[in-house]
């Protein structure tokens, strides 16, 4: 059984399929493909697994690869550069349709080079980790990352199609599962207070891969995704909510190197900090707070940052992320579980406290 979830974006409008098996179905894969060429970019850890199949999806057209080395430190312009060359030397035209095969560096990745090749291409999404099923792949947030900053080289580029298959988690390394759940819990936190509840319910069956728990749990985070997505595509306000976490997050994965934690792991712990931080603020109470670390660390996910990165550290990196502007520091904030608000301005002596507190963040009751 195939579940859909729209997005509707007017003319940029498409659809999410989840459900199990979908990459043994050819046909239905090359529906989206307007041209007769195709060209599919993935890394060294997926093609092994799933690139002959895929190829073989779209046999009706020429197919072209490009295999990535794995890894968050190749999401950078020298791989952009590199596949933009391939495309060039195989001639491939703006009818050509990319594909994104793989986890989130290789859709944020694919879809930067779709946004900026000739001025654009069409490019389809098959994400194979749970972080880009239930969050990276879905929305048309394209980037690369900078040495001074993450995600600071982009573009709003929309896919066709998002195909979901269920069955791409079962080869995920234990770390790489628990690192999606991040994303998960975040929607729940901020959007929808009977899904964090549902998810704190059901992280063990999540955590197994039961398919009928964790392919809701890729519906509803996406109904989520898309819902927020479709009122503000270019994130001018609300979109900035689904930042959840990833002030923190972020400031974490460039102070420690790119790849030193995965992105899922570091916005795992940025939901633990924003929400000590809201706390402290008295937005939501002690125990909320607490019932955010208890499902973070269920997930098998770290709940505070490296004991080396001093808050003074943490301040320098955030300053220079997306989410800073010139009046200074934002932060997605709880309201309460299910609901979260964009707030400037929060006092720099309550935010160290919460850059400070290490092993007792969200310990406040």
């Amino acid at each position: 059984m195939m579940e859909t979830v729209e997005l509707d974006l007017g003319d940029n409008a498409y659809s999410i399929y989840i459900g199990v098996g979908i990459l043994d179905n050819g046909d239905f894969l090359s529906e989206k493909v307007s041209g007769s060429n195709v060209f599919i970019v993935t890394n060294e850890s997926i093609a092994p697994l799933y690139l002959e199949s895929v190829e073989q999806a779209f046999r009706r057209c020429r197919v072209d690869t490009y295999v990535l080395p794995d890894g968050e430190s190749y999401k950078n312009l020298a791989s952009c550069e590199a596949i933009v060359g391939e495309l060039l030397s195989k001639r491939h035209n703006r009818s050509t349709t990319l594909v994104a095969l793989g986890g989130g560096v290789v859709g944020d990745v694919t879809g930067f080079v779709a946004a900026t090749y000739q001025r654009g291409v069409d490019f389809l999404q098959i994400p194979t980790t749970l972080l880009a099923q239930v969050d990276s792949s879905v929305g048309g947030k394209t980037a690369v990352n900078h040495p001074l900053g993450k995600n600071m080289i982009g573009a709003f580029h929309q896919p066709k199609s998002v195909y979901i298959d269920i069955n791409t988690l079962k080869s995920l390394p234990a770390r790489e599962l628990s690192a999606g759940f991040a994303e998960v819990i975040k929607h729940g936190a901020l959007a929808d207070s009977d899904y964090f509840s549902w998810i704190e319910k059901h992280m063990a069956e999540l955590l197994e891969i039961d398919v009928g728990v964790i392919t809701e749990a890729v519906r509803r985070s996406c109904q989520i995704k898309a819902s927020i997505v479709a009122q503000d595509e270019k994130e001018a306000g609300l979109r900035a909510l689904l930042n959840l976490g990833h002030t923190f997050g972020h400031a974490i994965e460039h102070s420690m190197g790119y790849g030193s934690w995965l992105h899922g792991e570091a916005v795992g712990t940025g939901l633990v900090m924003a929400a000590d931080l809201s706390a402290r603020l008295d937005r939501i109470s002690p125990r909320s707070a607490a019932r955010v670390k208890r499902v973070v660390s269920a997930a098998g996910l770290p709940t505070a940052p490296p004991p080396e990165l001093t808050a003074d550290e943490f301040l320098r990196s955030m300053l220079v992320d997306k989410k800073a502007t010139d009046s200074g520091l934002r932060f997605i904030l709880l309201n309460e579980i299910g609901t979260a608000e964009l707030v400037e301005g929060v006092d720099e002596s309550v935010l160290r406290e919460t850059l400070e507190a290490g092993e007792k963040l969200a310990e406040l009751g």
